[in-house]
């Protein structure tokens, strides 16, 4: 999820009409959406990023090295850097290549001998001022202390607002090098394990950190401040002992050795129900950040002031949502759904948010039971907008600027839990994705199609219903003297998902109802039946007299 103070508070906050806005596609918004011509014909492998960041005057400096395999016959990539940066040379083998510039992509005519099957590489250079006007990835902040506090956080923006790279979700190299020079006496955080730490001449240090296995490119992040101390731990879980690494500012390192102790506990928790931790190789960091929140893989950015909820605040209005610290628990669920589960195309975002708010509920439910999470996600239905449909538009650069992806998508999750009704079956599910698509770029139509096989259900008119469209279904209702009539209206044609409803006005004589789009009818076993729809189910009710 993208930097969640730009996240959940803009898209909760903002009035339907400023979040509601139709999106128009450029053709900037294409070359960054679209696995073009210049991008299908190689796969990203490894990417050896060094970047040197000067924080006196807002520049950064370095370069990429970028291997890749050569999937089929071409001669001119795509890179992406955006502007202010600019790319001072491109080199192979020695040579400088041509390139030539379409707004924030470069396109570049490689060497001659680029065979399939092989394995190549490009280094790019390039320097700029970042993080001086909107929108940007870079946070430049001050600590309590008065230090210069400087954190990158690119989800929507993208990786290629402060690095060169292919900048397309639906190709991850196997693995990454992230090497961070800074001045003395600053140190950076970033992803997977620290490997140098190189003190330099120039009263500069570089600290080469290293990631294992695939990664996303938005989950790239550095953080950087004098005041950064460190504290660790470890997990024993499902495959092993798991490093935990704790980044706190040193005036937060009390604080944080009490906050931080939830976190084995949300481990054994998503482990139960995802499957394993799905980095162990490259440890479970959290670093204190000047925003939010984000799901920077291995090294989650923490800014959540040490406080319960959501910076204080319950989202559910329930109190139920005050019991645990948000930035942690949803933060962290991205590591199985964003990080490890990651979108092919930003028009399925929901596949990451709409499972990490539904680990919530998960959470809580280990925490207390299951009507406790059941309670906190109605409660924040609340912030459901039905502004936007979930799902956005493929082939372009399209995050939907509405929450619906949250709220909306994580009820629908609840609710197809109902439907299967067998709730090991449903723990089954999740773990079956994570270990089916572990470590890969999925489609959102993979997933749905992988969760009705796994469940021996139809499920896909309620994912239309709920990912593609904003119509909230009705379930219209008639009582005869013996007999219930209902139907399904506001739905997609042949919507069909059963639900649950008492007949009593109680929990005392409760039946699934099966509607679809013409009326049906069945006999009523109590005197003056009271039709009461189960609160899990996100629809509304209206009798017709």
């Amino acid at each position: 999820m993208k930097s969640t103070a730009l996240t959940l508070t803009l898209a909760v906050m903002l009035p339907a009409s400023v979040a509601g806005q139709a999106r128009v596609f450029s053709h900037a918004d294409t070359l960054w959406g679209t696995n073009g011509p210049a991008r299908t014909w190689w796969d990203a492998a490894f990417y050896d990023l060094r970047v040197r960041l000067s924080p006196a005057d807002s520049t950064i400096s370095g370069s990429n090295d970028i291997y890749y395999d050569v999937v089929s016959a071409a001669s001119e990539l795509q890179l992406d850097l955006r502007r202010p940066l600019e790319i001072d040379s491109i080199l192979q083998d020695g040579a400088k290549l041509a390139t030539r510039r379409d707004g924030d992509a470069f396109f570049v005519t490689l060497r001659t001998d680029q065979r399939p099957g092989t394995r190549r590489r490009f280094t790019v250079y390039y320097h700029g001022k970042v993080g001086l006007t909107p929108p940007t990835a870079f946070i430049w902040a001050r600590d309590s202390l008065g230090a210069p506090w400087i954190a990158t956080s690119d989800e929507d923006l993208g990786a290629s607002t402060w690095w060169p790279l292919k900048d397309y979700p639906g190709d991850e190299p196997d693995s990454q090098r992230i090497a961070i020079t800074v001045p003395d006496p600053m140190l950076d955080v970033s992803n997977g394990r620290l490997r140098t730490t190189t003190r330099n001449h120039d009263g500069t240090t570089t600290y080469e950190w290293f990631v294992t296995e695939p990664l996303n490119s938005y989950a790239v992040a550095l953080n950087t401040d004098q005041h950064y101390v460190h504290w660790s731990d470890v997990y024993h879980g499902e495959s092993g002992d798991l490093t935990l690494d704790y980044w706190p500012l040193s005036y937060h390192l009390a604080a944080s050795r009490t906050q931080f102790q939830q976190v084995k506990t949300m481990l054994q928790c998503y482990e139960h129900w995802f499957g394993p931790y799905p980095w162990y190789p490259d440890g479970y960091k959290l670093i204190e950040t000047p925003y939010l929140g984000m799901e920077h893989q291995s090294g989650i950015a923490y800014g959540n002031r040490y406080r319960a909820g959501y910076l204080g605040q319950d989202l559910s209005g329930t109190g139920v949502g005050l019991l645990w610290d948000y930035i942690i628990v949803h933060e962290s669920a991205h590591e199985w759904f964003g990080n490890s589960i990651s979108a092919r195309d930003h028009a399925d975002m929901w596949l990451h948010e709409s499972f990490a708010m539904y680990a919530e509920d998960l959470f809580t439910e280990c925490q207390q039971n299951k009507a406790a999470g059941e309670r906190y996600l109605v409660g924040v239905r609340a912030h459901i907008r039905n502004d936007l449909p979930i799902v956005g538009h493929y082939g372009v650069h399209d995050v939907p600027a509405s929450s619906d992806r949250y709220f909306k998508g994580a009820n629908l999750l609840m609710m197809i839990r109902e439907v299967i009704d067998n709730d090991e079956k449903w723990r089954g599910i999740l773990r079956g994705l994570n270990q089916t698509f572990r470590h890969k770029t999925v489609s959102g139509q993979e997933v749905e199609d992988y969760i009705s096989r796994a469940a021996g259900l139809d499920l896909s008119k309620i994912f239309a219903q709920y990912l593609t469209t904003t119509q909230i279904p009705t379930l219209e209702y008639r009582l005869g003297d013996s007999t219930l009539a209902y139907r399904w209206t506001n739905s997609v044609p042949g919507f069909d998902m059963p639900v649950r409803v008492s007949l009593d006005g109680s929990a005392n004589y409760t039946v699934w109802l099966r509607p679809q789009e013409k009326w049906q009818s069945q006999a009523v076993g109590v005197a003056r039946p009271v039709v009461k729809l189960d609160e899990r189910f996100y629809v509304r009710v209206n009798r017709i007299e």
